[in-house]
């Protein structure tokens, strides 16, 4: 494993921000959280101040690396709470696309680095005096599951507003100076290999043994793991989808829901889990617009973020790897799809190299953005399963209603995101104008998917559409 000093980023957090170089790989979370009416301002401040006080990254700014072998530092800054959470009348027409067309917004917006890489937004004034939160994070401080945790120190699980903890402001020191900063550095990378090598000397004993008495099993895991190395960062040359294939900076936001409950029941009629019927819901989607198009496609690539978060990680920071595998889109039986995909998705999760993820991240750290964006700009699409809250949870009074989440593109042609929350599957889908020109169309063709995967488990509730926003203009190229 990697050194992990929390003055600098850990491999996976760096390489999340080391691809802002390319804005069509910006890794920019926003998510919008619905409330049934106004919350508690002063609640929500002072919890926020609290949380920012629990996890000071949300305090930090980045400071890139003097040295190419390092990875940025973390360091402190004037903080000022005002300029990462504000309160906004809602404007005309104060209805929810209001608040998701501020969303597209944030999505489409960087940060600016002299700052935390966060700032959060209160909605109020919408129709029926309801009210809606949004976030904006950037992906170097945490992961979806990550954030979830990080929520809970913000949100409560009664209605009533309970006690706020008094928590220390954590200490912070002036920024280094170039010398600090190179020597720190430099002794950081050598710390990183040398962590590195130790491990691997640790692991020279077990393995010799297990080579000497299994040679043929060692050498088959070696050659095993040595190919799950090559999938995971060999560059995709070419876009398996024959339609969606344009890129640029431009975003189109869409979001439904689903009854969790019967997605579920649906997966497990065919042998098939929650996240089985989820992704074979979105390829079947995404099987109906191509058709529609005329231009069936047997198979397209996905990139599914896998979680490697342990119980005694702490909260935030990025604890993901993101694989790339080809699903059965063209498979027109949705029973098949479901198991189809679902021996995808657990062949990934096992690949032989996930141990490794961190390291791999180092090197990638290594390439120049336009490497990366060779890797990420012709998968087709992203899809993410981030397990939320089946409580009902509040925010300075007000109860969530729903937590929709809209992750980046980073390359890809969409990105759907499904959030549980209190037996709802709430999803969000992120899409890039240029690959899709007709996103309405497209957003139709996913609902349909998810309606056929729910026609697996009997009588189910309908998708349930709540909006779509369009960009007023075309997108910038990337």
């Amino acid at each position: 494993m990697a050194v992990d000093d929390g003055r600098f980023m850990r491999d996976p957090d760096a390489l999340a921000w080391n691809m802002e170089q390319d804005p069509g790989l910006r890794s920019t979370i926003v998510a919008v959280v619905w409330l049934d009416s106004s919350p508690d301002v002063g609640v929500v401040t002072a919890r926020l101040e609290r949380a920012t006080r629990i996890a000071p990254r949300f305090r930090q700014r980045p400071l890139p690396a003097p040295v190419n072998l390092s990875t940025p530092q973390w360091v402190d800054c004037e903080f000022d709470l005002s300029l990462h959470f504000r309160r906004i009348g809602a404007p005309e027409p104060r209805t929810p696309a209001t608040v998701v067309e501020f969303a597209r917004r944030e999505a489409m917006t960087g940060f600016d680095p002299s700052r935390p890489l966060w700032s959060f937004t209160l909605i109020e004034g919408l129709e029926g005096d309801r009210a809606a939160f949004v976030m904006k994070v950037h992906h170097s401080l945490t992961d979806g599951i990550g954030g979830m945790q990080l929520a809970m120190l913000v949100f409560e699980t009664t209605p009533e507003p309970g006690p706020i903890e008094d928590h220390p402001a954590p200490a912070t020191g002036p920024v280094p100076s170039g010398l600090t900063r190179t020597t720190t550095a430099v002794g950081h990378s050598l710390g990183r290999v040398v962590g590195g090598l130790r491990a691997g000397i640790d692991e020279v004993g077990p393995v010799a043994r297990t080579v000497a008495r299994h040679p043929v099993r060692s050498a088959l895991d070696v050659v095993a793991t040595a190919s799950s190395l090559g999938r995971f960062v060999t560059p995709v040359t070419d876009t398996l989808s024959p339609i969606m294939r344009g890129r640029s900076l431009d975003r189109h936001l869409a979001l439904f829901e689903v009854d969790q409950d019967d997605l579920r029941r649906a997966g497990a009629t065919v042998g098939g889990t929650l996240n089985d019927a989820f992704m074979a819901a979105v390829s079947g989607g995404l099987r109906r617009y191509h058709e529609r198009h005329g231009a069936p496609v047997p198979e397209l690539r996905v990139m599914m973020p896998i979680s490697l978060r342990r119980a005694e990680d702490p909260e935030g920071g990025n604890r993901i790897t993101l694989e790339r595998f080809t699903v059965p889109v063209g498979e027109p039986d949705p029973g098949a799809r479901v198991r189809m995909t679902g021996w995808r998705c657990r062949a990934a999760r096992y690949e032989e190299v996930l141990p490794f993820s961190d390291h791999v991240a180092a090197l990638l750290n290594l390439l120049p953005a336009g490497v990366l964006g060779s890797m990420l700009k012709h998968v087709d699409f992203l899809a993410s399963n981030v397990p939320g809250v089946p409580f009902p949870i509040y925010l300075g009074g007000a109860r969530v209603t729903g937590n929709y989440a809209f992750g980046p593109t980073t390359g890809a042609a969409l990105n759907v995101t499904m959030v549980t929350h209190e037996g709802t599957c709430c999803m969000g889908c992120t899409i890039d104008t240029a690959a899709v020109t007709d996103p309405d169309v497209l957003v139709a063709c996913l609902q349909a998917g998810f309606d056929e995967v729910l026609g697996l488990g009997g009588d189910h509730q309908p998708v349930t559409s709540l909006l779509t926003v369009r960009p007023a203009g075309s997108g910038a190229p990337a």
